[in-house]
C-alpha cells in the first residue's frame, strides 16, 4: 500500500483533491462546527435541568447522552457531505446498536430502574428503607445501583432493577413511625391499674407524640397471661430508644404496683396414668 502512495504522482494527487477536496473540507467544516454546537447545546440544556433542580447525576448522564446521540448524527451527516452511502451505515449502527441491547440487557434495565428512581424519587439519601427484599439505610443512588448500610454496618448493594421490581417501603419519608409492644400480666391483676400506669409513661415521655395520641388496650387473652397491646408514635430517629425505654418502664412500674408479668407457664393433666405416677 505505501509502495502505491509513493508511486502516485502529483497530477493523481492533484485531480484527486480537486474532484473530492470540497466535499471532503466540507465534511471536516461539518465535524468541527457540529462539535462545537452539539457541546454547547449539551451543555445548555444541563444547565436548564439544574436551574430545575434536577439530580446532578440524572443531569450529567442526560447531557452525555444527548450529545452522544448528536455526535452519532453528525457523523452520519459528515460523511454524507462526503459522499460516502449513509444506507449501509445506518444499517450497520442498527444492528450494531441491536446486538449491544441485547448484550447489556441486565445493565440497560438497571439504568432505566436508575433514571426513574432519580426522577420520581420514592427515597433519598439517608432514609431507612426496605427495598429488593433488603433492610438499611441508603448511602447513596447512582444510576446502575443503590448502596444500602445494614443495621450491622454492613453495605448493600441493589442493583435498580431489583428496586424497581418489588415493593418499596419508606420508614423516613413521613417523620414519624409508630411501634407498637405486647405486654402481658397476671389474671389476678387488675387490667385497669395496669392500663393507667402505661398512660402515665406516655404522658411522662416527650418522645412520645401526643398527636396521633398513643393508645393501649386489652389485647388477647393468653394461656398464662392477659395480654395489653402498646402503640404510640415516635419522631424516626427517636423509633428505637422511645421504645425499649417505654418497655424498661413498663417492667419497673408494674413490679413497683404489684402487677405482676407472668412467665410462660402450662397446665399438664395425665389422665389415666398408673397408680405409681399419681
Amino acid at each position: 500500500m505505501f509502495d502505491y502512495l509513493l508511486r502516485l504522482s502529483l497530477d493523481d494527487l492533484t485531480a484527486f483533491f480537486t474532484r473530492h477536496g470540497p466535499a471532503l473540507f466540507g465534511a471536516l467544516l461539518v465535524l468541527l462546527l457540529g462539535n462545537w454546537l452539539a457541546g454547547r447545546l449539551a451543555n445548555f440544556i444541563q444547565r436548564a435541568m439544574q436551574r430545575a433542580s434536577i439530580d446532578p447525576t440524572l443531569s450529567g448522564f442526560l447531557r452525555n447522552l444527548i450529545y452522544g446521540v448528536l455526535i452519532a448524527v453528525l457523523i452520519v451527516i459528515a460523511l454524507q457531505t462526503a459522499g460516502v452511502p449513509s444506507a449501509p451505515l445506518l444499517a450497520a449502527l442498527g444492528a450494531g446498536g441491536l446486538a449491544i441491547g441485547l448484550a447489556l440487557q441486565g445493565s440497560l434495565s438497571n439504568l432505566a430502574w436508575g433514571v426513574l428512581l432519580i426522577v420520581f424519587r420514592p427515597f433519598k439519601v439517608g432514609d431507612f428503607i426496605t427495598a429488593g427484599g433488603i433492610d438499611g439505610t441508603v448511602e447513596g443512588i447512582n444510576l446502575m445501583h443503590t448502596q444500602l448500610v445494614l443495621a450491622d454496618n454492613r453495605e448493600a448493594v441493589v442493583p435498580n432493577s431489583k428496586i424497581g421490581a418489588d415493593a418499596i417501603i419508606n420508614y423516613s419519608r413521613r417523620g414519624t413511625r409508630r411501634f407498637e409492644l405486647r405486654v402481658g400480666i397476671g389474671y389476678g391483676d387488675d387490667i385497669g391499674k395496669a392500663i393507667g400506669v402505661v398512660r402515665r409513661l406516655f404522658e411522662a415521655d416527650v418522645r412520645i407524640l401526643k398527636d396521633p395520641a398513643p393508645t393501649v388496650w386489652t389485647d388477647s387473652l393468653g394461656e398464662s397471661a392477659v395480654y395489653l397491646l402498646l402503640r404510640a408514635y415516635t419522631q424516626t430517629k427517636d423509633f428505637w430508644p422511645a421504645q425499649t425505654d417505654l418497655l424498661r418502664a413498663v417492667k419497673e412500674h408494674f413490679d413497683a404496683e404489684g402487677i405482676r408479668i407472668p412467665p410462660p407457664q402450662r397446665e399438664v393433666r395425665i389422665v389415666g396414668a398408673p397408680a405409681d405416677l399419681k
